[in-house]
């Protein structure tokens, strides 16, 4: 276990870091475009905000719409993940995370101040609890995965028990993420729109 546990800590932290860095370069796209992005697209604009304030949202279609898109990303990236490229496709996931997360934040700060990362926090609460360690999670085991059957001295991706463990595994963190999909499907909208409202 406590072998366990010190290579848990690295894999967490290569990925930490490919997302700080993400999180880095979508602040500093934002930044730089942000006449194009912020005036032309009218991304995240007063025009979009005011008409989601009178949605109505069909929680059933929206879970299964979420359910379909985030559990669908997460097997692709498990699968990618056997293959020759797998360590380079986590690793750029985890970037793809962070420069999404940066140009979400920086976006509506720019545009809105303080009340700007009050709605990101909003938007992303409260789902992104379960979100983020399912993902990091899921990371991780891909890179396990990678290791099982490409790396040297680590275990034999043909043993049948490392097999099973992977795929007990990937079970528990796909349950967290569908878990995260019932809360941004049927409480998340109802909080988002509250907020608008009075935003």
């Amino acid at each position: 276990m406590q072998l366990a546990g010190k290579q848990f800590l690295p894999r967490q932290r290569n990925f930490m870091v490919c997302f700080g860095a993400g999180l880095l370069f979508g602040i500093i796209l934002i930044n730089i475009g942000k006449s194009i992005l912020l005036g032309e697209t009218g991304l995240f604009d007063e025009y979009t905000l005011s008409h989601m304030k009178y949605m109505t949202v069909d929680s059933n279609a929206l879970f299964c719409y979420i359910l379909r898109k985030r559990m669908s990303r997460m097997l692709i990236l498990a699968v990618l993940s056997s293959t020759y490229l797998g360590l380079i496709i986590c690793m750029g996931a985890a970037f793809w995370y962070g420069m999404s997360a940066g140009t979400f934040l920086a976006a509506l700060s720019l545009r809105y101040g303080l009340k700007g990362i009050l709605l990101a926090v909003i938007s992303l609460f409260p789902h992104y609890l379960l979100y983020v360690p399912a993902i990091l999670l899921l990371l991780i085991w891909c890179e396990e995965l990678f290791r099982g059957i490409y790396v040297r001295g680590e275990m034999n991706a043909q043993d049948r028990g490392f097999l099973l463990k992977k795929a007990g595994r990937l079970l528990v963190i796909l349950a967290v993420a569908g878990a995260g999909c019932l809360l941004e499907g049927y409480l998340n909208p109802y909080l988002l729109l509250g907020f608008l409202k009075i935003f």
